[in-house]
């Protein structure tokens, strides 16, 4: 059923008459008769008596009209739904964030988005980067932060990059030394953050690449209690300098790792081709203002 035939025959009865219904939606007086009698035709009822230059409503044209003003109403408040999720007054932001570093790198953009699109719900999901990888591919959110590198079924913006740290007990002999010899760390035990956060993938390619598999004492993720595990001597573990520097512990040192390869990449990522909300579309755009992109960054899409 044509809504624009709908508008027609609803003028008609707004305004008592084919010709000045005509005048109301633009159009020819012959259009609108054809428009009514195509409905007429559509329903298999007249819808109107004609008496004279009068046009009464029939029974049937009674029921239509009422309902025809309830479905016009429909589509009035859908576009307005429409626009007002265009210009964000409403709508719903689906992020995910991993529970390394986001307190830093996000709780500025939150409070900017917050600030400029009140209306916006933010729907947040916690874990590790594997994990939001998957949920988001599966179409579960909108964005992810993540580590670098991704696959190709991602693009993605460069928010910070940071060198690994390994975190040795203060008393241990290369904690002491200041330098790290890679191939030390195969003595000691790992303590590795819970299966899904792709840190663990940097930490075992680095292992692989100087050729051993590391013993694993624990896993958490729980920065503070990884921090203090380290302390009380279990092994070692590992962090970005950003993260590591916001948690100090006396009976802990940092160390760099030293190796390009393990550097701490986070990006926020989103399907390649996919569908970006406005919502989300917005969330990057504040991502541009405070995190400028690289010239390997992957652009976004616009419309």
């Amino acid at each position: 059923m044509d809504l624009r035939v709908l508008r027609a025959f609803v003028e008609v009865v707004r305004q008592g008459g084919f010709s000045q219904a005509a005048k109301v939606v633009f159009a020819t007086q012959s259009t609108v008769s054809k428009a009514v009698r195509r409905l007429e035709d559509e329903i298999g009822a007249p819808l109107f008596d004609r008496l004279g230059h009068r046009a009464v409503l029939t029974e049937t044209g009674d029921v239509v009209y009422r309902r025809a003003l309830r479905i016009l109403a429909e589509r009035d408040d859908l576009l307005a739904e429409i626009e007002e999720l265009r210009g964000l007054k409403r709508g719903t932001l689906r992020l995910g964030l991993p529970r390394i570093g986001s307190s830093t790198l996000f709780a500025p953009l939150f409070a900017r988005y917050r600030n400029l699109y009140p209306g916006v719900e933010v729907r947040l999901i916690e874990s590790g980067s594997d994990r939001l990888e998957e949920i988001l591919l599966a179409g579960e959110i909108d964005l992810a932060a993540s580590l670098l590198p991704v696959s190709d079924d991602f693009e993605w913006q460069s928010v910070r990059v940071e060198p690994l740290m390994a975190l040795l007990p203060a008393r241990h002999a290369l904690a002491a030394s200041g330098h790290l010899v890679p191939e030390a760390l195969q003595e000691l035990p790992f303590i590795l953050f819970e299966s899904g956060f792709g840190l663990n993938r940097i930490i075992l390619d680095f292992c692989q690449r100087h050729g051993f598999t590391p013993a694993i004492a624990a896993r958490s993720s729980q920065i503070d209690f990884i921090v203090g595990l380290v302390a009380a001597g279990l092994g070692v573990a590992f962090l970005p300098r950003m993260i590591a520097d916001q948690t100090p512990h006396d009976g802990v040192r940092a160390i760099a790792l030293q190796d390009p390869l393990t550097d701490w990449h986070m990006a926020m990522i989103w399907r390649r081709g996919g569908y970006l909300s406005h919502a989300a579309r917005a969330w990057i755009d504040i991502l541009h203002e405070v995190y400028p992109a690289k010239p390997e960054s992957a652009p976004i899409g616009r419309d």
